[in-house]
Formats: structure tokens, sequence, C-alpha cells
């Protein structure tokens, strides 16, 4: 009989934290999102729609009060509350990310979330009432092909397909699976 303890096996190494990659993902986004509303508000004021790839794409400049397929319209400074709490819970989750597809997909939604709330912050009629720019009208003009949208919306839907993905995958936020999860709980 030994008198030595018994040591634990070594708990596996955790990836590292990967919130600078939330960060970097949502500052270009959010970076290019402002860049292409100030194009469109600057060159597509006043003017028909543009054709591009053939009517694959339209261009258009239109000031949004609403969501996503102009819904709800009348509750503007709801939406900017609902994007103020997407990014304070984005921001706290980060610190928790070892996932590199999760920081993507939640950097994405992040970006996206903070373009539409810099819209309703600081573009007119005023704070918590301005209306998001958007200016690409898919298929056909004036959004009778799908509804116009911007980039920040392209990123919210991109980052949100990308979570899915990853969920349905087992792929967990912390860097594990479920399948390891549920593995480990066996043991």
């Amino acid at each position: 009989m030994s008198t030595e303890p018994e040591t634990a096996p070594p708990a596996p190494s955790l990836p590292k934290k990967r919130v600078g990659v939330v960060f970097v993902v949502a500052a270009v986004l959010w970076g290019i999102d402002i860049l292409t509303k100030q194009i469109a508000v600057s060159t597509l004021a006043g003017k028909e729609p543009v054709e591009f790839l053939g009517g694959f794409v339209y261009f258009q400049l239109v000031r949004n009060p609403g969501a996503a397929f102009s819904m709800a319209t009348g509750l503007t400074w709801v939406l900017a509350l609902v994007a103020a709490a997407v990014v304070v819970a984005i921001i706290w989750l980060s610190r928790r990310l070892r996932s590199v597809g999760w920081a993507i997909g939640l950097g994405l939604v992040l970006a996206g979330a903070l373009g539409n709330l810099t819209d309703r912050l600081f573009r007119a009629p005023g704070p918590l009432q301005g209306h998001v720019v958007d200016m690409i009208s898919a298929f056909a003009p004036n959004g009778k092909g799908w509804a116009i949208f911007n980039v920040a919306d392209a990123a919210i839907c991109v980052g949100g397909v990308l979570i899915v993905i990853l969920s349905l995958l087992g792929k967990d936020y912390d860097g594990t699976s479920i399948k390891d999860k549920k593995k480990a709980a066996s043991e």
C-alpha cells in the first residue's frame, strides 16, 4: 500500500480567450457600416435606385424608423434600447469566449447592433428616434424583391446564422463541445 496521495490527472487546457477577436470583427464591420451609410447618404439622396450586377442588387437611400421589414416603426426608442442591451450582453459574454467561431459570430452581431444603434442615437429626427440608413435592395428596387437593408443588418444575420450552426454542431462558446461535456459528466 502506498502512502502517497493520488493525484488527479491534469485538467485539459482550455483554448485561449477570444475577446480580442470579438472586438476586432466588431470594429471593422462597424466602421464599414458607418462608411457605407455615409456614402449612401452623400451619393444616393434624392436619386433613383442604381442598378448593380445586372439587377441582382440595387442601391438606394431609405431611412427606416423601424426594425427589419419596417416592423415596429412607432417603437424606434424601444429598438434602440434593445440594441443597447444586446451590446451590453455581448460585451459581458465576450470575457468567457474561447471559441473563434463564436467570437466571430458575436463580433458580427455586435457590429450590427452598434451600427444601427449609432443611427438611432445620432440621426434625424433625434436621439433614440433616429432612422436607420438602409441602402441595399436585392433582386428588385424599392424592396420589392427583398427588404432593403444595410451592412449592419447583414452582419447581424450572418453572425446569427453562424451562432445557430455552431450550436447545432454542439460547439459551445467556451471552446468545448456539448459531446465532450456529456462525456466528462458521465466519467
